[in-house]
């Protein structure tokens, strides 16, 4: 079959190497000048920065792209484990540092936090139970096919439904399970992977902490960009044709079949769509779906980023770092009840210079500071930003007992707007709907079109969501869904 796919990030870049390797035809159509979508790529002088998502866990589900198409993945790209996950810094000088080794991460914890391990053991042996039980019968198929549920897998998950923890959130789970403040807003934190609140989102969510913790964080040679650089060459080596700086103009839809695509009035024809653009802005403006509504209400977390070259180094800071707000509760009541940026904002700094060669002048650190915020709907984002700017470096100097005013010599800031122009993201939510809510992770859109044959959807906005693994995951979905239909 021939088959179109709308975008280059990594769903539908992982996409269309399955579909190549199941014996179709793919074209890749992008609207911007070239690949990768959210994973993009800033330059500033002598500084260089990844422009999006900046943790690299389930780097084996990567490998596999490489590897069913018999090509050594290390050819490409290349990766190492960190011994150090994130280290989270508090007002009070309060700083623990997470490690990867399982032990050490909980001798750690109890010896900083003061309390005693078996909490965190039964944690952590919960929250892999929990993934154990949904792994293939949730984030490998889609949720919308009752043949999803007619299995074993479906009947062990119900057996085990109170394990789940889906009536209490993410938050009340955490302080029944574990108890002591500064780790429950550690492992508050793993809401924010997908964009929600763990005041909203439900218990099953400590899976995500368990994706880290279990798999571990990464971080590529070349940086973040380095996996879609890998995957396109891969995708070139392979047979698949891209069209840069081709912006579909439309899906073509005849007799509720999706029949190819409108290219600057020219009509392609294909015999299956794929939609790697976020499913909302599919839907209006591919589609012109004018009875789609969006559930603006339950719109994802947005960001505000700003990427600093430092003209010092920091030893006390590691590849992933946080800053934790004092009134956490307050600082989630902010973005998603009053689309509002909290006074004392959590601080995410992520600094690639820490492990990767050339992307800073020597002696020097490329700093991306993120914040998280509402989606945008209309704020004066100049005046927030300049606000915020002062808050955080109070908060920083705070922190690290530093001017760090005194040390950016290099600057750019993407607010919400500019995220959802560059990203062509709905009102700029980085992973669609977000998962507040007590079944929200079942009510994401699924990856094919109930109504039109022929049309399906995969990257991050869709299930099972947002994050490189679930878009790779997605791609699987797709493919194998596109295989049964053939």
């Amino acid at each position: 079959m021939n088959i179109a796919i709308i975008g280059s990030g990594i769903g539908g870049l992982s996409s269309a190497i399955r579909l190549v390797k199941k014996g179709h035809s793919v074209d890749i159509f992008e609207r911007n000048d070239t690949y990768g979508g959210k994973l993009g790529h800033l330059k500033l002088n002598k500084f260089s920065f990844d422009t999006g998502p900046s943790l690299l866990t389930m780097p084996h589900l990567i490998d596999e792209l490489f590897q069913m198409h018999n090509e050594n993945p290390r050819d490409y790209y290349n990766y190492k484990k960190k011994d150090i996950h994130c280290k989270y810094f508090w007002d009070d000088k309060t700083k623990f540092t997470a490690y990867s080794d399982k032990d050490k991460y909980i001798d750690e914890a109890s010896s900083k936090f003061s309390f005693g391990k078996d909490s965190l053991i039964k944690y952590f042996s919960r929250s892999k139970k929990k993934y154990d039980l949904i792994n293939q019968l949730f984030l490998y198929k889609p949720i919308n096919k009752i043949s999803t549920y007619l299995n074993f897998d479906t009947l062990k998950a119900l057996l085990n439904l109170k394990l789940f923890q889906l009536f209490s959130s993410l938050d009340q789970v955490n302080k029944n399970d574990v108890g002591n403040s500064y780790m429950v807003q550690v492992l508050n934190r793993y809401a924010t992977y997908n964009g929600s609140s763990p005041y909203l989102t439900p218990g099953i969510m400590t899976i995500i902490q368990h994706l880290e913790n279990h798999f571990g964080t990464h971080v590529c040679d070349g940086g973040m960009r380095q996996i879609p650089a890998s995957m396109y060459d891969l995708c070139c080596k392979i047979g698949v044709k891209f069209h840069f700086n081709k912006g579909v103009e439309s899906i073509v839809v005849k007799d509720k079949k999706a029949t190819g695509i409108m290219l600057k009035n020219k009509f392609l024809k294909f015999d299956r769509v794929i939609s790697n653009v976020d499913v909302n802005i599919t839907y209006k403006k591919l589609l012109n779906d004018k009875t789609y509504l969006p559930n603006k209400n339950n719109m994802s977390s947005s960001a505000l980023i700003f990427f600093w070259g430092i003209n010092r180094e920091f030893k006390d800071l590691d590849l992933h770092n946080i800053l934790f707000s004092n009134d956490y509760k307050e600082e989630f009541k902010n973005i998603f009840d009053r689309n509002d940026l909290s006074s004392d904002p959590t601080i995410y700094i992520n600094i690639t210079s820490k492990d990767i060669k050339n992307v800073s002048p020597k002696g020097c650190e490329n700093w991306f500071v993120m914040i998280n915020s509402p989606k945008d709907i209309g704020q004066d984002w100049d005046k927030l930003k300049t606000t915020l700017r002062e808050n955080i470096i109070e908060k920083i100097n705070r922190n690290l007992g530093v001017n760090i005013q005194d040390h950016i010599v290099e600057e750019r800031v993407f607010t919400p707007k500019d995220i959802s122009v560059n990203t062509n993201s709905y009102l700029g939510s980085l992973y669609g709907e977000s998962s507040n809510g007590i079944f929200s992770p079942l009510k994401r859109h699924q990856n094919f079109s109930r109504s039109i044959k022929n049309l399906y959807f995969c990257g991050g906005t869709v299930h099972p969501g947002g994050g490189i693994p679930l878009c790779i995951m997605s791609s699987k979905i797709v493919s194998d869904l596109i295989e049964k239909s053939n």
